[in-house]
């Protein structure tokens, strides 16, 4: 398959949306009875994620798939692994399936970034500020980061279990407006259709109900660790950070161009964006544990959009780490909104009014040029 055989038009219930994650499962990845990679379904992804690229997309994939892998190229035997025999296995299998990855876009002179994650890195505040920055980096450079669970070192006390829920963390971390995920099933019924013939299709949800909850069912193949349940935990958690999501087959060729194309798949709305969710979590849910007094040159530039840099830093109180939410406060004392803090409260005293390009030389390492990005602040109104 060359680039050249990548469909020129944009898909068009696509269109609408920027930034896109697509969950592959292990099942989609792997045939379960031979327990090998499904190469030409992957080659087919491919070609979707290269149309959407082409298009301006975008696009980070959440892939599972590693343990699976590493039982191929090790030849381990169906059944289940003790903990550590899947680390291992996993250690393997990442390689594979970062090569599988890389091979399949590389065809479509796409660059693939490997990211290798733990639910420490999306509910540590520092952690997710680097991941979140990486991701972002990853996606300026035109490249698309292809995120998966970290096996070799999760535990069964600290993994997510599924890769459902690891793609809804991705997704608002990212601040993705569309999260996809790739299934075994073709989206959301009433009852789990292989127990209840007369289940209806659900094709929209406008909002997670206790009713949409009662409607999920257990794991449905032997190879994935999530279920219909795991995937409404998924939509509640991309909705409430401003992200749609649609779950569709992923058993088709071309699944992204099918969901394109209007066929069969359920999807999640959400009443927000996952700008103005951001803006609204750091405002109001993070207690502040520190404030950042600004001079008036700094807050007009926060004001017409420009992150907050040492320069215009006046005065420091707190006892804050890396990630923290902060209190902004203007001359006269006022709050002018708050942020998330990207250097603890002893490195932020001593780059008090410093120009960017001498953080280094006062702090004895390269970080980031700005004390609060734009995208970590949520300016008060008024």
């Amino acid at each position: 398959m060359t680039t050249a055989a990548v469909r020129k038009t944009e898909p068009s219930l696509l269109a609408p949306y920027q930034r896109v994650v697509v969950k592959v499962g292990s099942s989609l990845l792997v045939d379960g009875s031979k327990g090998e990679l499904r190469a030409a379904w992957l080659e087919a992804l491919a070609q979707d994620l290269a149309t959407l690229t082409r298009a301006g997309k975008e696009i980070i994939v959440v892939s599972s798939g590693a343990i699976a892998m590493g039982r191929t190229v090790l030849g381990l035997p169906k059944g289940t692994l003790k903990l550590e025999e899947s680390q291992a296995a996993a250690a393997v299998g990442q390689i594979a399936l970062a090569r599988a990855w890389a091979d399949a876009l590389g065809r479509h002179d796409i660059t693939t970034g490997q990211i290798l994650v733990t639910l420490g890195d999306t509910e540590e505040r520092q952690r997710y500020l680097n991941a979140r920055a990486t991701i972002a980096r990853l996606l300026e450079w035109k490249a698309v980061p292809v995120v998966n669970e970290n096996d070799t070192v999760a535990t069964t006390e600290i993994r997510y279990g599924d890769n459902d829920r690891l793609a809804a963390r991705v997704a608002t971390m990212a601040a993705a407006d569309l999260l996809v995920l790739l299934s075994d099933v073709d989206g959301l019924y009433s009852a789990p259709p292989h127990l209840d013939p007369a289940a209806e299709f659900i094709a929209d949800v406008p909002r997670i109900t206790a009713e949409i909850e009662q409607m999920a069912g257990g794991a449905a193949s032997e190879l994935s660790r999530g279920g219909m349940q795991t995937k409404i935990e998924a939509a509640k958690i991309a909705t409430a950070g401003g992200t749609v999501m649609v779950i569709a087959d992923g058993r088709v060729m071309n699944p992204l161009q099918s969901i394109a194309d209007g066929k069969r798949c359920t999807w999640f709305r959400t009443g927000s964006n996952p700008v103005s969710a951001r803006k609204s979590w750091i405002a109001g849910a993070l207690e502040p544990k520190g404030v950042l007094h600004v001079d008036a040159g700094a807050v007009r530039a926060m004001q017409s959009g420009k992150s907050l840099l040492p320069a215009g830093v006046t005065r420091v109180e707190g006892g804050f780490e890396r990630g923290d939410a902060v209190v902004l406060r203007g001359p006269d004392g006022g709050e002018v909104g708050r942020g998330l803090v990207g250097y603890d409260a002893t490195e932020a005293v001593a780059m008090i009014g410093l120009s960017s390009k001498d953080i280094p030389a006062v702090i004895g390492y390269a970080g980031r040029a700005e004390i609060v990005h734009r995208d970590d602040m949520a300016l008060a109104s008024g």
